[in-house]
């Protein structure tokens, strides 16, 4: 199903809500874009379209979605239209945006039998000149998701350092050894695993040093604590780099994106 890309396609996602995806998938891809100079592109697999909204964009006005892009993979190459692609901007930032309609997107390829879960790494292969794609999940596990985990050549776990996130980080682990091996995707890996909602609890330390034990690889340095700032960024459809550069959550997040910088895994490859 296509060559491997030369270019890194990372998925940002977490089975339990509320990880910090959303902000992390669009402050890393715009620090990429802004300060790195990398060509970037966001792709928004969740219904609910917060990745757009992030950036000022009406999704539930957008003609063209996400969803649009998958069912497009169906039609013959010659007859696929582009990508839906909204500028993010910046010039290095582009977007394909989601709404409610992606919702849709299991009953619509209910008759396949098994080439639905291929569908965005083939519409991919039209995204060209970029550096970086970034994926937006959704929250569960279904059709979408393994869509994106066939399309992802790695994972950025984020996980809040509250008690049942640790299941979810292990169900996490569950699913993409079952991409890896039922799926015949050997590539995919979760190159690193981000703590945030970080608090000076006894609970959230114990957490912390679960996770250093489980993830010594992929446990990123920065951690994320709580900031009001990010919030009042996403409420004026601005990133942190746009709002408050200078802030204690910018610096957070600018160390998540230069980690996973260094953290290329081509650079291991065979």
């Amino acid at each position: 199903m296509g060559g491997t890309p030369i270019r890194r396609q990372v998925a940002f996602i977490n089975e339990k809500g509320g990880s910090c995806k959303t902000t992390l998938a669009s402050n890393v891809g715009d620090y990429l874009a802004r300060e790195k100079g990398q060509r970037v592109l966001l792709v928004d697999l969740d219904p609910q379209g917060q990745l757009g909204k992030v950036f000022g964009i009406d999704v539930g006005a957008a003609r063209k979605t996400a969803l649009d892009m998958l069912l497009d993979a169906v039609i013959g190459e010659e007859l696929r239209p582009a990508l839906p692609i909204v500028r993010a901007r910046h010039p290095r930032l582009d977007l394909v945006p989601s709404n409610k309609s992606l919702a849709l997107f299991p009953q619509e390829v209910a008759d396949q039998s098994g080439e639905e879960y291929y569908y965005l790494r083939e519409a991919l292969e039209r995204a060209d000149d970029y550096d970086f794609v970034i994926f937006d999940a959704p929250p569960s596990f279904g059709a979408i998701t393994l869509n994106l985990l066939l399309a992802a050549t790695e994972v950025v776990m984020p996980v809040p350092l509250t008690y049942l996130a640790l299941d979810g980080a292990a169900e996490m682990v569950r699913t993409v050894e079952m991409v890896r091996t039922r799926f015949n995707h050997p590539s995919l890996s979760i190159s690193m695993v981000v703590p945030t909602f970080a608090r000076r609890t006894k609970m959230a330390a114990e957490i912390l040093e679960k996770l250093r034990e489980h993830f010594p690889k992929q446990l990123s340095q920065a951690v994320l604590g709580y900031s009001v700032q990010i919030d009042q960024a996403q409420s004026r459809s601005q990133t942190i780099f746009e709002y408050a550069p200078r802030s204690k959550a910018a610096q957070w997040l600018s160390s998540v994106a230069e980690e996973l910088l260094e953290r290329d895994p081509r650079r291991t490859a065979p």
